[in-house]
């Protein structure tokens, strides 16, 4: 069964705390989920292996540690994963970036991929599948599993907000992949929104609401 991380960061708690605010504007809401996706980045990288290496310094030689050969992608689903994107990319300027685009079919309720571009070299990478809420878990699962069909083994799954439900969805599915959290919150709603939540996080990056 996969692990669920929910961080308690004072940092990470601070900013979440104001990002649920519905009278945070859409400049101040799109700046902090790119923080605290930076922030939960930190520590969703912890087990990265390092391997030892010796730095010519000014005064002589340094016995530090460098991240050993692991090579990461960070895959937001589109479109409110986007608003992560840029605060993993600072923490990790080299690494590589997909986009899963997904809909729900009307009659059959499944998602559908109508937008899948990955680096080539997926399946040579490790995978941090990034998206503000795991509601339901249709999403983030589909996107799991379109990435596993490409080739990609190594997959860990970050949202802002969880609810249970999608945690169940995503462990029930998919119990080889690890999810990251800031919050864990009640319940979904009667329409799939999570109680307290923090709204649609989508229409509150883009100023769509």
């Amino acid at each position: 069964m996969s692990k669920v991380y929910v961080f308690d960061h004072p940092l990470i708690q601070h900013k979440l705390s104001i990002l649920r605010d519905s009278e945070t504007s859409v400049k101040e809401f799109r700046e902090l989920v790119g923080e605290i996706a930076q922030l939960m980045c930190y520590e969703a990288t912890r087990d990265l292996p390092l391997e030892d290496v010796e730095v010519q310094t000014p005064m002589g030689i340094a016995r530090c540690k460098r991240i050993s050969g692991k090579k990461l992608a960070v895959v937001p689903i589109l479109r409110a994963g986007l608003g992560m994107v840029d605060g993993m990319v600072a923490m990790m300027p080299n690494v590589k970036v997909g986009h899963i685009g997904l809909y729900r079919d009307p009659e059959t309720l499944e998602p559908v991929k109508y937008y899948f571009k990955m680096p080539a070299d997926i399946s040579e990478r490790d995978v941090i599948v990034v998206d503000p809420m795991l509601a339901t878990g249709g999403s983030a699962s589909a996107a799991v599993k379109f990435l596993k069909e490409t080739g990609a083994r190594s997959i860990k799954l970050m949202c802002i907000i969880g609810a249970p439900e999608g945690v169940k969805v995503m462990q029930e599915a998919h119990p080889d992949v690890d999810i990251y959290v800031a919050a864990m919150d009640e319940h979904l709603n009667e329409i799939g929104y999570i109680v307290p939540g923090l709204g649609d996080a989508g229409d509150r990056i883009f100023g769509t609401k």
